[in-house]
């Protein structure tokens, strides 16, 4: 009985993760900056580093409905999220280029990823450069 059940379970999951990515009407590439030995100055350097790209994906965005503001500025926080496969690892400090309804921009992660067993959820913020 168990045994079914556990079976039913993986189905359900595989179903949840096939109905997710029909979602994802987005692309992504993740860059990191990674050490190297300068070939010519024997020097250690960072450089930009493609880890994965076109990966398929999904930028959801949410805000609250409260504004925030002084006299003359108006602030409307924003919620950026995306949702990709579960499989993908983005680093802390990764730069994450998306292209979505015909637009690109770049994020970098602002909080830990939320791993499910269909996707992983990681909060964006726009990028503003490497730390």
């Amino acid at each position: 009985m168990a045994r079914v059940i556990a079976t039913a379970i993986k189905q359900a999951q595989k179903a949840h993760r096939a109905a997710l990515e029909e979602t994802y009407d987005g692309t992504c590439t993740v860059y990191e900056r990674q050490q190297y030995k300068n070939p010519d100055t024997k020097v250690t350097e960072s450089r930009e580093a493609e880890v994965f790209s076109d990966e398929p994906c999904h930028l959801s965005y949410s805000s609250d409905t409260a504004a925030a503001g002084t006299g003359t500025v108006t602030n409307v926080p924003q919620t950026i999220k995306l949702f990709l496969a579960p499989e993908k690892v983005i680093l802390p400090g990764s730069k994450i280029v998306v292209t979505q309804q015909g637009r690109t921009e770049a994020y970098s992660q602002s909080g830990k990823a939320a791993v499910y067993s269909s996707h992983q959820e990681i909060l964006l913020e726009l990028f503003r450069g490497y730390a």
